[in-house]
């Protein structure tokens, strides 16, 4: 095994911060206790919610985080507010179920002015089914069932600026304009594997005014004069598509594969919950613990002299 290429010049810092990320206190802060109650009514028929979005948010991220089934999950929390002496209760096992269907996770962090470099990609998520060894064993099982999670992440400060779920027959590039049509901040740059070689996505690219780092795919052909594609057409009919990725930043790109890493490995590659709403909230939440510990610190990397 070859020696590292870059030191952590800040080790202190990121230790503490990876102490810090089994905190109790640190996941249902004093913010999450002063908001755990709905103190206005949801505006529709029926009567209002006892608990806020913000408790059944904060919920779900305990589940995420510390892998809970639900009446477990329960539990935990009420056993955290008896060791606080906290006067309040946790929501009830089916609530949570209930309420991850409709709960709006707030998962962005607060905006840092213009991205330099976003990247995107995707991964698969289980929903149920048997593992691995069953399925070598005895075949694909007919309940076995997928969901695509689509992330957007800011290459310098590693955070997910966007985040999406789809089915699994649903094209990565298909999900681009969800992902970034709702973003109000300036992105000069967004990289993204051959999946979103599209016109579609090259056009939404050019209208927010961001240059497009995406390699052509094997049988790619030339776009009208002067598309900015076609730079990167050249190099790959030239056999120079290598010296394209590099000389463009594109490999930076590998960033949103190391945050899909991250996300299984922070929370979990499977979803619980059986509602594709409720997978929506499951998924969201998961992606607030991230951006949450990515807040604690991160590594800072030299380059070894």
């Amino acid at each position: 095994m070859g020696k590292a290429r870059h030191n952590i010049s800040n080790w202190r810092q990121y230790n503490r911060a990876l102490v810090n990320r089994g905190s109790l206190t640190f996941w249902i802060d004093e913010q999450a206790i002063q908001q755990w109650h709905c103190h206005q009514h949801h505006g529709r028929r029926g009567r209002g919610f006892h608990y806020s979005d913000s408790a059944i948010e904060t919920a779900l991220m305990l589940k995420a985080f510390f892998g809970l089934p639900l009446r477990a999950l329960e539990g935990f929390i009420n056993s955290i507010f008896q060791l606080m002496d906290v006067p309040l209760t946790s929501p009830g096992y089916s609530s949570i179920s209930k309420r991850a269907q409709t709960v709006n996770v707030k998962y962005r962090l607060p905006s840092k002015g213009a991205i330099t470099h976003l990247v995107i990609d995707a991964t698969g998520l289980k929903v149920f089914g048997e593992g691995e060894w069953k399925q070598r064993k005895h075949g694909k099982d007919k309940r076995r069932i997928w969901r695509k999670l689509h992330l957007a992440v800011d290459a310098h400060t590693h955070e997910v600026i966007a985040a999406e779920m789809s089915l699994e027959n649903v094209a990565d590039n298909e999900v681009l304009p969800t992902l970034l049509n709702p973003l109000r901040r300036r992105i000069h740059k967004v990289s993204g594997d051959g999946a979103y070689d599209t016109r579609e996505c090259h056009q939404l690219l050019l209208k927010k005014g961001s240059k497009a780092t995406i390699p052509p795919r094997k049988n790619a052909g030339y776009w009208e004069e002067g598309h900015p594609r076609n730079e990167a057409v050249t190099a790959l009919k030239s056999g120079d598509l290598s010296e394209w990725k590099r000389a463009s930043g594109y490999h930076q790109r590998s960033l949103a594969e190391t945050a899909m890493s991250r996300y299984k490995q922070l929370v979990s590659p499977k979803l619980s919950l059986r509602k594709y709403n409720g997978q929506v909230g499951e998924i969201l939440a998961g992606v607030k613990v991230m951006n949450k510990v990515i807040g604690l610190g991160m590594p800072v990397r030299q380059p070894v002299s």
